[in-house]
């Protein structure tokens, strides 16, 4: 049994909570910390009433790294979990190297002056983890996360080359909200008015944001409008994937969502940099992502699913073969179980599990690594069970 520091307590911090919290072989003590304290507590308060078991809270800032690595040196966790705003992984990685401690994050780092998904800030630490004896895991989320998974089982049990991929990523479900993001408002809209990215024959893509779509019959969920986006798995899968000639990931978005963002790109409310409004300089987005609605606050009463998954092409045994490995997920059904809708619920479900695979060295190393580059097995036999079944189908 090991000791895990979650750093971040919104949606899906409180997914890693409550599902850490759940699991008392795996993890013996439970820290939750945040730079408010009063949202850890909530949450504390939440799985004792659910759970039935008691777990530390600590407030932290984590663009503190001096204040960081003290909370993670006094506690001595075996791996740090941080789903706080990707704009902190680094902070928070060079504390996991001062204090000692493994590292595992869902998103990758993102400059917050510019809207950029690469990993090359954190594959810069890849030398120091090394040397320390350290193992950071980046992007045990969904997508990224099991998604690297799904293409890591692709090529170790069912294609011998895997040619081209389609990540397809489906929410169907309703919020009953006019305009709401479901994760960070702020991230969401960085990443979906940025150009869409994608690899082919050896050269990476661009079009136009939104420009390109198609339809997807996705599981459990039916035909769907999808749109090309960029996405940061994608920079890690085009390295590890034998024989890959193109690579792409689509996201469906509602009419209604797709209207109100087009307004508020013409207003300039999705702007990254500083305007000044009578005195003060402000961020646009920053300024709209306190008007939205908290992400976290959308669970009760969502409705529908989430249908996610890899629709994988190649050869086997000198055969075209076409394989969709997915996961359907449902929004009433998470919120009962740990009152979370299914998008913080995928996505937390994954970084318990990659904790677990960490603490009780099923993957180990030292380094930074992907989740591709590691035995899809067990993740995949574990996740199951944590509440993200997974099905594969011939197409």
């Amino acid at each position: 049994m090991s000791k895990v520091l979650i750093i971040g307590a919104g949606g899906v911090g409180g997914v890693v909570a409550h599902k850490c919290a759940m699991d008392r072989q795996t993890f013996s003590d439970v820290l939750l910390a945040s730079r408010r304290i009063a949202s850890c507590d909530k949450l504390a308060a939440e799985i004792q009433h659910v759970h039935g078991r008691a777990i530390r809270t600590a407030q932290v800032d984590a663009d503190d790294v001096a204040a960081t690595t003290r909370l993670i040196a006094d506690y001595r966790p075996a791996v740090v979990i941080n789903v706080a705003l990707p704009y902190q992984d680094l902070h928070i990685m060079d504390a996991c190297l001062a204090a000692g401690a493994d590292y595992l994050d869902t998103a990758n780092y993102e400059p917050p002056d510019v809207a950029k998904f690469e990993y090359r800030w954190q594959w810069a630490y890849r030398e120091r983890f090394a040397a320390a004896g350290r193992m950071a895991l980046l992007g045990s989320g969904f997508d990224p996360g099991v998604t690297n998974v799904f293409c890591a089982h692709v090529q170790k049990h069912l294609l011998d080359e895997v040619h081209y991929v389609d990540i397809v990523d489906c929410n169907a479900g309703s919020h009953g909200k006019a305009f709401a993001t479901n994760f960070n408002p702020e991230i969401n809209i960085r990443e979906i008015t940025a150009r869409g990215r994608y690899w082919e024959d050896g050269a990476w893509k661009e079009t136009d944001p939104l420009s390109v779509s198609r339809i997807f019959d996705y599981p459990g969920v039916g035909e769907r409008k999808s749109f090309l986006l960029y996405h940061e798995e994608l920079e890690s899968l085009v390295l590890h994937l034998k024989g890959l000639r193109r690579i792409r990931f689509w996201m469906t978005f509602g009419e209604p969502y797709l209207k109100h963002l087009e307004v508020l790109q013409n207003v300039g409310m999705t702007r990254i940099d500083e305007v000044e409004f009578e005195g003060h300089k402000i961020v646009p987005i920053k300024f709209l992502r306190a008007l939205l609605p908290d992400p976290a606050s959308l669970a009760a009463g969502y409705t529908g699913k989430t249908s996610i998954g890899c629709l994988c092409e190649g050869i086997k045994d000198g055969k075209r073969r076409r394989y969709l490995i997915y996961n359907i997920c449902d929004h009433a059904e998470t919120y009962r179980e740990v009152r979370a809708q299914a998008v913080s619920y995928t996505t937390g479900v994954p970084a318990v599990t990659g904790a677990a695979m960490m603490v009780t060295g099923a993957w180990k190393g030292a380094g930074v690594f992907h989740m591709e580059q590691m035995d899809p097995d067990p993740f995949l036999a574990d996740v199951a069970k944590r509440g993200l079944p997974w099905h594969v189908e011939e197409r």
